[in-house]
């Protein structure tokens, strides 16, 4: 006999597979922006999209909602979170508060295995390609996942999983306004050279100039995105709206 709140042909635990499975890869897609052109997530599409049932698909949305992904309407369903200039000034000060105490804490009670895997992380992002070769516009997925590894790395010795959690809430919220900022046309921003410098003055100790380094990185990201922002940007579109009628 199955329970109630099982689907026909599903354990428990299978259930709970299916739903891990089914919330790791909306957040990859929303992370990334492959959603963005959904205004609305019914259940009924999400099921079509990913193969799975309603039920998994309900738990995976609902995880998504709890965590600040998605927003949820009463009986109207789940949404995507709109961008806005203020509440991006907003994310960009919370991060930089929090990274910054983070940070120092990191190179305050730093270790030889914390350096270690500080260069290891910068090793790996070197060798990644941004891009993908087939689609110049877009972030390579393996880029993104190292890139997120490395900033984790700074901050892993900071002795807080608390404070790791909050950075990494805060860094999967910017995830979305610096897809916008990627995309701004003759940056010339030298990605690499802005992590190198980071870290040379992280493994060096010099707090001072590091969180100047950590800091000014994500200014200028945020500073990027918030012209985009100005022109109108669309990012359902993918574009700016400025001069349309």
């Amino acid at each position: 006999m199955t329970n109630g709140s099982t689907e026909p042909g599903q354990s428990k635990g299978g259930k709970s597979t299916l739903a891990s499975s089914v919330y790791q890869q909306l957040r990859d897609d929303l992370l990334r922006g492959a959603l963005e052109s959904e205004t609305k997530l019914r259940v009924e599409w999400v099921v079509s999209r990913y193969g799975a049932g309603a039920s998994p698909v309900r738990e995976a949305l609902n995880r998504l909602a709890a965590e600040g992904l998605l927003g949820r309407h009463d009986q109207r369903g789940f949404f995507l979170m709109p961008v806005s200039a203020a509440e991006l000034e907003e994310l960009t000060r919370t991060r930089c508060w929090l990274e910054e105490r983070a940070l120092r804490e990191s190179i305050a009670h730093r270790t030889a295995e914390w350096e270690e895997q500080l260069v290891l992380a910068l090793h790996r992002l070197a060798r990644a390609e941004r891009r993908l070769p087939d689609d110049p516009t877009t972030n390579n997925p393996e880029w993104e996942k190292l890139h997120r590894a490395f900033h984790r790395a700074l901050i892993a010795a900071c002795r807080s999983h608390w404070l790791i959690g909050f950075c990494d809430q805060l860094s999967d919220q910017a995830s979305r306004y610096r897809l916008i900022a990627q995309n701004a046309p003759g940056t010339g921003r030298d990605d690499l050279g802005e992590h190198r410098i980071i870290a040379e003055r992280t493994l060096n100790g010099d707090a001072d100039g590091a969180v100047e380094a950590l800091l000014n990185h994500y200014r200028l990201t945020a500073a990027m995105c918030m012209e985009r922002l100005a022109q109108g940007y669309d990012p359902r579109a993918g574009k700016s709206q400025r001069g349309r009628k």
